[in-house]
């Protein structure tokens, strides 16, 4: 829909930007995460403000797939969930994989899959794509042609928007979603230490996320733009976050 819409353009997503509100939404949470990443805790501290948030960031993707759990019992070792283990996998992989993404991304996608659903989907079926190969190959020209002239935050909800539409993979599709728009954040050099945990802000908001993923898929300009300015707001409040995490360090320090 959206994809095959805008494909032909020099920057496919623009004229999404003229959708009412979203540009100064995406302008604000740009100037959010740019007072964050000023944060003194980064400058001696960092590592382990960005181990924190990418626990956090596990914890509320499993979260939004149903399987919430505290923070600090999954800190602990004692939460074996799979659906958890696999959004940590996850988290732990995604820095191995941000040069891949924008020139292998279903290869990328497969194997976030078989990190994200191993032990909850039979062998057979991870890294499998199940969803529509024209979406799926639409989405992979855009992360892979468009490299420097789409705004990060909304290639980024696009990619995550369009994977939940598609839930192209069995299980856990939810997780390799956000990942993927992890990853673009990283790449794009938006988030380039991976630090703004985005699923956060997404969790603290899930009824909006939940209606505006679903707004998004009907294909309309209004379903569009409801769930651009959710994702701009969840990355705003992923920005907060990020204080909150460099506060505690600081106070733990």
């Amino acid at each position: 829909m959206i994809l095959t819409r805008y494909r032909m353009l020099v920057d496919p997503l623009a004229p999404l930007l003229d959708l009412a509100d979203v540009a100064p939404a995406l302008a604000e949470a740009r100037d959010r995460v740019d007072t964050a990443m000023r944060h003194r805790a980064l400058r001696r501290h960092g590592g382990q403000v960005a181990a924190e948030a990418s626990l956090r960031a596990a914890v509320a993707s499993a979260a939004l797939e149903g399987h919430a759990y505290d923070v600090e019992e999954v800190r602990g070792g004692t939460v074996t969930d799979p659906v958890v283990q696999g959004a940590l996998r996850v988290a732990e992989g995604l820095g191995g994989l941000v040069d891949l993404w924008p020139r292998a991304p279903r290869q990328v996608l497969a194997k976030l899959h078989v990190l994200a659903a191993r032990g909850v989907v039979p062998a057979d079926d991870l890294g499998k794509l199940t969803g529509s190969a024209d979406r799926i190959g639409g989405l992979a020209e855009l992360v892979t042609k468009n490299p420097d002239k789409s705004q990060p935050v909304l290639l980024a909800a696009i990619v995550h928007a369009e994977l939940l539409t598609l839930r192209p993979f069995a299980g856990p599709s939810g997780v390799v979603a956000r990942a993927a728009a992890r990853l673009t954040l990283i790449n794009r050099g938006f988030d380039p230490r991976g630090l703004i945990a985005v699923e956060i802000g997404h969790l603290a908001r899930e009824p909006e996320y939940v209606g505006s993923s679903g707004a998004y898929a009907t294909g309309t300009p209004d379903g569009v733009r409801s769930w651009l300015r959710h994702y701009a707001a969840a990355v705003s409040a992923a920005a907060d976050e990020l204080t909150v995490i460099g506060d505690g360090v600081l106070a733990a320090a």
